[in-house]
């Protein structure tokens, strides 16, 4: 299973604390990551001071937040093999997956034992099938073969181990099944419980939780939020873990949260649904008869969909002392709104109708599902759309577990028409916005930050009652068009023109279109064609009065203004090719061979002792103890079948890089331990221990190797003598009405912008303090001046953002913060430095590309490093003579 971007990058930054850690401990590494720029912004108030676990100093004890849906089980099993490669480096771990409950225990191992499942594919991939599987209540089926040759993944729940007493419970009890664990335990050994009573008084107890402190188990933490409370300074010092490493959506404070993905990163990679359309309602009778049209609307597109999908309603209905029980709810749907019982099933504690049903089948007649709560508990099926709460949303329960589970997008991939991306809520609420804003309670609860929760919910409002609930308010007219047929034939209108126009239905049960902005002739077109033909002319006249009557207000995007950046390309082998860094390194042919397979006692060494011995990386040293548990490694005279070959193959699969030949990294690393036994006379015992600090230092070899390629063909190709470059607007970037909707935005103030393309409602936020701040100050500039038709904030790294090619290390891309369309249809592209970033490799890197684009352009384009003050002259300034230039 291919790993989404988010996903790949929560590992990385995991990869990189634990390797940190192994140089300078868990403290320094957390708090060097958490600090960067990148991390700091992403994590927010989540950011502090690292907390270390109490007795257990050096255990590595770090959180990941994944919003709902963000596949945290999924990253837990590949966070095993992170581990192992950057910290236990063990060659078979030990695991102890904690889960919340048991009814997602027995899920976890369910699916770890099932070969076909993913999670279980990741754990084979790493382990090359050598994987055990064990539910906590089996422990004593382990065997001492298995701790050795498998990893042993244990799941188990926080309760079973969460205990002040161990008096009676199973897995602290003695029990002589485990005998075979402890034959080369010291009868001394410390941290053990012991037997209290009987012949063997004084002892050490056979148990469980004894077999966990002497093997030091890895310990996955799931749903972290419900579980790390438990984790007592008693209960860590039985378990004796070597690292923890918790996955939950709401981090607890001082919960040491590493990294956290975003919901905008989770809807980029299809995972989600988003937005979601809020619908409110007085009654509860009318919130459930508009769940259904909303239902029979998706369904009618999910017919369209190549994959089969088949649209559910998750009804939450109210406690039995309440008045719309489940037996209520599923009365009032078989005889007053006409639903087939057939289609209906009751998840309750004591009803469990879905049990033993697979959702997924086509021939499951099921589209209505009736709970209270009990969904919430691992459920998952993608095809539920629709959610309805017949309780007041504000005060209900659960709602953010049943919300959950309408987000989660079939087979994880955005379909083509719009309706099926989107998530449906029918609430009942007493006033209008009362529920929008108990519905982004719930989405910050699970997961998601204010300003994301805000952006993804999108009330079905009163027209008259501005834009939208979240956003700045407008003054801009909306126009309503009574349209005679019923409201149910256009529920998926706003599809046509998201944003644009809203379909209500009036108190007769006829449509009412609301407009809220300009449609372009093709929207308007494709509207008119859904209607019957008899309305057709009276609603493209309605249409084109109240785009006259608007034209002023509407933003440069709106009147459709042509808004193109002219891309960069060279002339490679007898074509242009667009000016990409990769792409460009397709038309490069590199080896290995080129660069000598050698480490010299300076990048790494290893000094042995009788009874320890010292790993050097660059000065760093790794020291080990034979008796040191949490390194596992021993100084050996060697073991049968190491061979330089073999050490070779563990290698390679460690450092395994697609972008390097197979046959090229295998010979490579051949030269490699080659010269380090036989040159540097290091034995080779001594690098088998020690391979997976060994494969670390040769990655970090391979992606300076390849960083090195990358800077020459960068530079052979775009700047080099022979280099032919020039942008064109053949194949140009342009920017649209919709692009960047999905960033964060800037809040406003005082200052009012009047020129950014997309509307002064719907600028990306600055870097810096917002108003006031220096990018602000920048953007206010620009905004001011005459020669400007108009402008747009970039965004850095979005994925519709315009960009140019660097080959700095870990980057590939620069972003300009500013791009500015003159009246005189130059294109300027400004990058805007605080003083502490100017002078820096990285700025010199992005001023050549910027200014390289700009002597290709034939005078269409300028680009401009601007800073506070530049040789006593201010930013306004800079930029006015950068718009002087003369064309050539």
């Amino acid at each position: 299973m291919q790993l989404k971007h988010y996903q790949q990058h929560t590992l990385d930054t995991l990869r990189r604390f634990f390797g940190e850690a192994q140089l300078y401990g868990p403290e320094k590494a957390y708090a060097d990551i958490t600090s960067e720029p990148e991390q700091a912004a992403r994590l927010g108030t989540m950011a502090g001071k690292y907390q270390a676990l109490d007795g257990l100093p050096h255990v590595p004890y770090v959180c990941l937040r994944l919003p709902t849906g963000g596949g945290k089980t999924i990253l837990a099993a590949h966070s095993i093999d992170v581990a192992r490669q950057t910290w236990l480096e063990k060659d078979f771990p030990l695991v102890l997956w904690l889960v919340p409950t048991n009814t997602i225990r027995h899920q976890t191992v369910d699916a770890l034992k099932n070969t076909g499942h993913p999670y279980r594919q990741a754990l084979d991939d790493a382990f090359d099938g050598r994987v055990r599987v064990f539910d906590i209540g089996d422990f004593t089926n382990i065997l001492p073969h298995d701790l050795t040759s498998n990893a042993c993944i244990i799941v188990g729940t926080i309760q079973t181990l969460r205990v002040k007493n161990t008096e009676g419970r199973k897995v602290y009890a003695h029990h002589e099944q485990l005998e075979n664990h402890f034959t080369h335990v010291s009868p001394g050994a410390a941290g053990l419980e012991r037997q209290d009573e009987g012949t063997g008084k004084g002892d050490i107890k056979f148990s469980f939780a004894n077999l966990l402190h002497v093997h030091r188990p890895l310990m996955i933490v799931d749903e972290a939020h419900n579980a790390m409370t438990g984790l007592t300074r008693n209960l860590q010092q039985r378990v004796n873990p070597a690292a923890i490493i918790e996955f939950t959506a709401t981090p607890k404070k001082d919960a040491n949260t590493l990294h956290s993905a975003t919901a905008q990163e989770l809807k980029d990679e299809e995972m989600i649904k988003l937005p979601i359309r809020l619908e409110e309602h007085k009654t509860w009778q009318s919130a459930v008869t508009s769940a259904i049209a909303s239902r029979a609307a998706v369904a009618q597109d999910a017919k369209k969909d190549r994959d089969y999908i088949r649209p559910i309603i998750l009804f939450q209905a109210q406690n039995k002392d309440q008045e719309v029980t489940v037996d209520v709810l599923r009365q009032h749907l078989v005889d007053v709104e006409g639903v087939d019982e057939h289609k209906i099933a009751v998840a309750t504690g004591d009803q469990r109708d879905l049990d033993k049903i697979n959702l997924f089948e086509p021939e499951c007649p099921i589209e209505f599902i009736i709970t209270v709560e009990a969904l919430k508990e691992g459920w998952d099926c993608s095809f539920a759309y629709v959610f309805c709460s017949v309780a007041n949303v504000k005060s209900a329960t659960a709602v953010e577990q049943l919300l959950g589970r309408v987000m989660r997008m079939p087979y994880a991939r955005a379909r083509k028409i719009p309706s099926l991306n989107k998530a449906y809520a029918h609430v009942v609420s007493t006033s209008f916005g009362e529920a929008a804003k108990a519905m982004v309670d719930k989405l910050v609860s699970m997961g998601f930050d204010e300003e994301e929760a805000q952006r993804h919910i999108e009330p079905v409002q009163d027209p008259l009652d501005g834009i939208g609930l979240f956003s700045k308010r407008t003054h801009r007219a909306v126009h309503k068009i009574n349209l005679d047929i019923p409201a149910s034939l256009l529920t998926t209108l706003g599809d046509t023109a998201p944003g644009k126009i809203d379909v209500k239905k009036d108190e007769k049960g006829k449509a009412v279109v609301t407009l809220r902005t300009m449609l372009t002739p093709t929207e308007t077109k494709a509207i008119s064609e859904k209607l019957p033909e008899r309305l057709r002319p009276g609603f493209e006249e309605e249409v084109a009065a109240y785009v006259h009557d608007i034209g002023d207000d509407l933003t440069p995007a709106e009147r459709g203004t042509e808004f193109a950046v002219p891309q960069m390309r060279t002339w490679i082998q007898g074509d242009w090719v667009q000016a990409e860094t990769e792409r460009l390194m397709e038309y490069h042919d590199w080896t290995l061979a080129d660069y000598p397979a050698r480490l010299d006692a300076n990048e790494f060494s290893v000094e042995q002792t009788g009874d320890a011995f010292e790993i050097d990386l660059n000065g760093n040293v790794i020291a080990y103890r034979v008796a040191d548990n949490q390194s596992n490694l021993a100084l050996t005279g060697g073991v049968a079948g190491w061979t330089e070959q073999q050490l070779v193959i563990n290698l390679d699969r460690m450092v395994h890089d697609p972008g390097i030949a197979q046959t090229d990294l295998t010979r490579w690393l051949s030269d490699l331990v080659h010269y380090l036994t036989v040159t540097r006379n290091i034995t080779l015992p001594a690098l088998m221990e020690c391979k997976y600090i060994l494969a670390r230092k040769i990655k970090d070899m391979l992606l300076s190797i390849k960083d090195r390629q990358r800077e020459q063909v960068f530079q052979q190709t775009l700047f080099g003598p022979e280099a032919k470059v020039d942008v064109t607007f053949d194949t140009g970037f342009k920017f649209h009405d919709q692009i960047f909707w999905d960033a964060p935005k800037y809040t406003g103030g005082k200052f009012v912008f009047q020129k950014h393309f997309t509307g002064p409602d719907n600028i990306p936020k600055f870097d810096g303090k917002g108003e006031g701040g220096e990018e602000f100050e920048c953007a206010a500039v620009i905004d001011s001046l005459s020669d400007v038709e108009t402008w747009v904030r970039n965004v850095s790294q979005h994925v519709d953002a315009f960009r140019l090619p660097v080959a700095l290390p870990n980057q590939k891309w620069t972003y300009p913060d500013f791009v500015v369309k003159l009246n005189d249809g130059r294109i300027m592209l400004v990058e805007y430095k605080g003083r502490d970033r100017i002078d820096t490799k990285d700025s010199y890197a992005k001023a050549a590309v910027g200014a390289l684009w700009e002597n290709a352009s034939n005078g269409k384009g300028l680009y401009l490093m601007a800073e506070k003050s530049k040789t006593g002259i201010d930013v306004k300034d800079q930029i006015l003579a950068k718009i002087s230039t003369k064309r050539p």
